[in-house]
């Protein structure tokens, strides 16, 4: 059987100062996600037959998760699958600021301009009672939509691929920003990286395409 494992952290901890504090990164890094990490691989260690399955596909596929251990595989898989993929959209903060000119276009046609679907998605993050995640991902039609979800859900399980992901479990910011999410929110577009965002946008449409005979 192969066990999850800690992705490698694509920068160091205190890489996105001052908008989200080493010391953060750090517990959030080495702590909730090895956590989850741990727990999923004791939920499967009595289930050999889920052994290579990665964990995006068991998210997926919840439904062929035997009852005893799917609303573990749930939440742990989905905190490994979530934070593997918030570490990958963040970056330095200082090098692109946007998104490219084909991104910002499907934008516009959803959310009416790219500010329109900061504020929406912004919006969508704070209306997120209690713990969860503020999705922008790619429809099975190829548009856009905006997707929050409770606890560590993904919108994998809803058929969507997410291109942009933001925590707002308190664990993510409150050792900088206590109770004020708003403020985490609004600092949190400086160290947004829209080039991944561009990739994850584009392999989620080429996904899409019919395959070719």
């Amino acid at each position: 059987m192969t066990e999850h494992t800690l992705p490698k952290l694509p920068y160091a901890y205190d890489a996105l100062e001052p908008y989200i504090d080493a010391k953060t990164m750090e517990i959030h890094y080495t702590k909730h996600h090895q956590t989850y990490i741990n727990n999923l691989n004791t939920a499967l260690e009595k289930h050999k037959e889920f052994g290579d399955v990665t964990a995006e596909n068991l998210i997926k596929s919840l439904a062929s998760i035997p009852d005893e251990i799917r609303e573990s595989v749930r939440n742990n898989a989905g905190g490994h699958v979530n934070h593997s993929f918030f570490w990958q959209v963040m970056k330095t903060p200082g090098k692109i600021t946007g998104p490219s000119d084909g991104l910002v276009e499907a934008m516009d046609k959803v959310f009416g301009s790219f500010d329109g679907f900061k504020d929406l998605f912004t919006k969508a993050a704070l209306g997120r009672f209690g713990s969860g995640w503020t999705w922008l991902s790619v429809t099975s039609l190829g548009g856009l939509e905006i997707f929050s979800t409770p606890n560590q859900d993904n919108p994998l399980t809803e058929g969507l691929i997410p291109i942009l992901g933001l925590d707002v479990w308190e664990h993510a910011y409150y050792l900088k920003y206590q109770n004020r999410r708003q403020e985490y929110i609004e600092n949190w577009w400086h160290v947004v990286s829209w080039e991944k965002v561009e990739d994850h946008y584009q392999k989620a449409i080429e996904a899409l395409k019919p395959a070719r005979p």
